[in-house]
């Protein structure tokens, strides 16, 4: 076995074993201790102290009390003195005997024993306070609560040695995983620049005036292309002409800027004698000539099959981890990208006409639609896509949406609706919900076999209704969506696992397992809950209960015809991290007419606002590095410039809490030119705002479990 296995083996084990951090935000909560063998005393100290939010534990004898004690710690104890059997004397000298419970403060109650003798004797058994019976609740809760605040103090205290210990563990552990990995980059190294030696370089000088004309270029360039040398030198012309036609205007734009910045470098495909393209890497700097003027001296390599090896790398990389995630998703994405690259190598390597090259083009274009898709299913199923509800009448949705479901099915199911009377006003995405139903009646048609009668049928139901279906809490009128299908049913223990993200019983290729993870999570999301029934045999039922609203059923948009996507000439500010979406912002924004300026993060924009730049619009993503999220750039802006508008966009708002009234709009990527230019010219052309209060503070990242 290899060294790299054997360590690789090391690296797993280490990770497996390796303890998982205290959970510094997690609340605190105390267990309180309340001993005493009446009922009715016992329940007064609840209700005094239920709203500390803490665990309250009633033991009804000091013998209970003790054994709980065993097992349990608890921030104080509440010790009744008067108790048949052994009293709270008793019990509170064993408590200190114990050594796990010696330091547990004791507080006696006693409705009996009030005289200075007694109360000396409860101090002398341990206890930290006496309360007379019958008790305050306000005088015991402040005591109670005092006692728990040390005690939660204590446990802090803990924790954050705890903390501070894993994070010395943690050091250690990738001060050594560093170590290796270095040595690791090291070794990579080493094999890399053997491969470079071994590579064929080309060395070229060439005239720094169009066409550029090779004055020499070395033998080595046979080995590389299948010409001899004097073929370059002898028809000025000839190496440009071989270059790919989809990158000449980069490999010229490239020489050109040695006159300008005094070197170049391109990499781009050039057509060898036998045909074949070669990725070559042209690089150079300009320098004096050797009879005057100036030259370019540089190297040519063949990177051919780095670039492969690399693109190899990377894809493996990309496929060990979306195979971790589940074979389905893997095999799904592996479709996508045969498409992509498949088509995109056919329009690369060939002219063709221009419907098979639009045949092409549709291909890729619904591919990444569809890689698009699983995207938002995966945000889906962990609740964190972003949608976009509306008032909406279920019954209008379904009886719109039922075709489609139809023809999805196909012909030999049947389709049949029962819908409740009137409108059913849900405030949800309606796209969601489409997607939702239309995942729940392709499973049916798979469990039918593609033969049977699914059924959806809607009604209201009560908070009391709601309630009964072991939801505590429900408040308010429901909505309730039944899709029975007349298929094979789910056994219990397929039943459990339904909802788990990538789990299928379907073969491998037929299903990514995210359909009903998708629906559970937009469901959650949306304020409701699912509820299942199947049995083999007896088909399947799945019901979605959504709050309903009183609020008027928003008019759905038609559908969009095409058209010209709307221009503008204003001053755009836009602000992104990542420089290739960066780039692209930049190209449909100057595509559609307007004025760019770009920052890489909140504060570089700011600091252009602050130096007098102005601005009609800042397009920002909402979560960037550098300290301050898109959301907190929006109120900063708006504090330099109250008339400037805002328009946000992010893939994953997440790890972002948006105000619920946030007053900036927001699109999400990936998002199209045409969707893009609608939104632009809906924020430019809004009215401008009314005058407000003082602004408030912008959002801040808030860690999880924080109040």
């Amino acid at each position: 076995m290899s060294p790299e296995v054997l360590l690789a083996k090391s690296r797993r084990r280490r990770r497996a074993t390796m303890p998982a951090p205290p959970a510094m935000d997690a609340p605190l909560r105390a267990r309180i201790l309340i001993v005493d063998d009446d009922e009715r005393n016992a329940f007064a100290a609840i209700q005094a102290l239920e709203s500390l939010g803490h665990e309250l534990v009633v033991a009804r004898s000091g013998e209970e009390a003790l054994r709980r004690l065993l097992v349990e710690d608890y921030a104080v104890i509440l010790l009744d003195l008067h108790m048949p059997g052994m009293d709270g004397y008793e019990t509170a000298a064993l408590i200190r005997s114990r050594r796990r419970s010696s330091a547990i403060p004791i507080v006696f109650l006693t409705a009996i024993f009030r005289d200075e003798a007694h109360v000396f004797q409860a101090y002398s058994a341990g206890a930290v306070d006496v309360v007379f019976k019958p008790v305050d609740p306000f005088i015991l809760r402040s005591k109670v609560q005092v006692l728990v605040d040390l005690h939660l103090k204590t446990m802090e205290v803990k924790r954050q040695a705890d903390y501070r210990q894993w994070l010395l563990d943690e050091h250690d552990r990738v001060k050594s995983e560093k170590a290796s990995a270095e040595r690791a980059l090291r070794r990579a190294r080493e094999r890399q620049e053997t491969i470079l030696s071994s590579l064929p370089i080309v060395f070229h000088s060439r005239l720094p005036d169009p066409p550029y004309a090779p004055l020499f270029v070395s033998e080595g360039v046979r080995a590389i292309t299948g010409f001899d040398a004097h073929r370059f030198v002898d028809e000025p012309e000839f190496g440009l002409s071989r270059v790919h036609p989809d990158d000449r205007a980069k490999v010229v734009e490239a020489i050109a800027s040695a006159v300008r910045h005094g070197a170049y470098s391109s990499e781009y495909r050039w057509q060898c004698a036998d045909g074949s393209y070669r990725i070559l890497q042209d690089q150079g700097v300009l320098a004096p000539g050797v009879e005057g003027g100036h030259e370019i001296f540089g190297v040519m390599l063949d990177v051919t099959e780095a670039r492969s090896l690399e693109e190899q790398l990377t894809q493996a990389r990309k496929m060990e981890t979306v195979g971790q995630l589940t074979g389905g998703v893997a095999h799904d994405f592996n479709n996508l990208l045969t498409v992509v690259l498949g088509n995109v190598d056919l329009l690369g390597r060939r002219e063709e006409p221009d419907a098979k090259r639009q045949r092409q083009l549709g291909a890729i274009r619904h591919a990444a639609e569809r890689g698009r898709s699983l995207t938002r299913q995966l945000l889906a199923f962990s609740r964190r896509q972003h949608l976009n509800p509306v008032n909406l009448d279920v019954n209008d949705l379904i009886r719109g949406f039922a075709p489609l479901m139809r023809q999805a099915m196909g012909e030999a199911v049947e389709l049949t609706l029962e819908l409740g009377e009137g409108a059913l006003c849900a405030h949800v995405d309606a796209a969601q919900l489409e997607t939702a139903l239309l995942n729940l009646a392709v499973n049916a048609r798979d469990a039918m076999d593609g033969v049977g009668t699914l059924a959806i049928a809607t009604e209201t139901l009560d908070a009391g209704e709601v309630r009964r279906l072991r939801r505590e809490g429900a408040e308010g009128a429901w909505i309730r969506i039944r899709v029975s299908d007349t298929g094979v049913g789910m056994p219990p223990e397929i039943l459990e696992r339904v909802f788990e993200p990538f789990f299928t019983t379907k073969d491998v290729g037929k299903g990514s397992g995210l359909g009903l993870s998708q629906l559970y999570g937009f469901v959650s999301q949306s304020g409701g809950f699912v509820e299942l029934e199947s049995a083999p045999g007896r088909g399947t039922t799945f019901e979605l209960l959504l709050p309903a609203t009183d609020a008027p059923v928003a008019e759905r948009p038609a559908a969009a015809e095409a058209e010209e996507a709307p221009t503008g000439t204003e001053r755009v500010l836009a602000v992104e991290d990542d420089a290739a979406v960066l780039a692209l912002a930049v190209d449909l924004l100057q595509g559609l007419g307007y004025q760019v300026a770009t920052a890489v993060n909140a504060p570089a924009a700011l600091e252009l606002m602050r130096a007098g730049e102005r601005f009609d619009l800042v397009f920002s993503d909402v979560v960037m590095p550098g300290g301050a999220s898109g959301v907190q750039l929006a109120y900063a802006a708006r504090e330099i410039d109250p008339e400037v508008k805002v328009l946000l966009t992010s893939g994953y708002v997440g790890q972002i809490e948006l105000l619920s009234d946030m007053e900036f709009a927001l699109i999400d990527k990936p998002y199209e030119r045409a969707d893009l230019a609608r939104k632009l010219r809906e924020v430019l052309e809004a009215p401008a705002r009314a005058a407000r209060a003082p602004r408030k503070a912008a959002p801040r990242r808030r860690a999880k479990g924080s109040r």
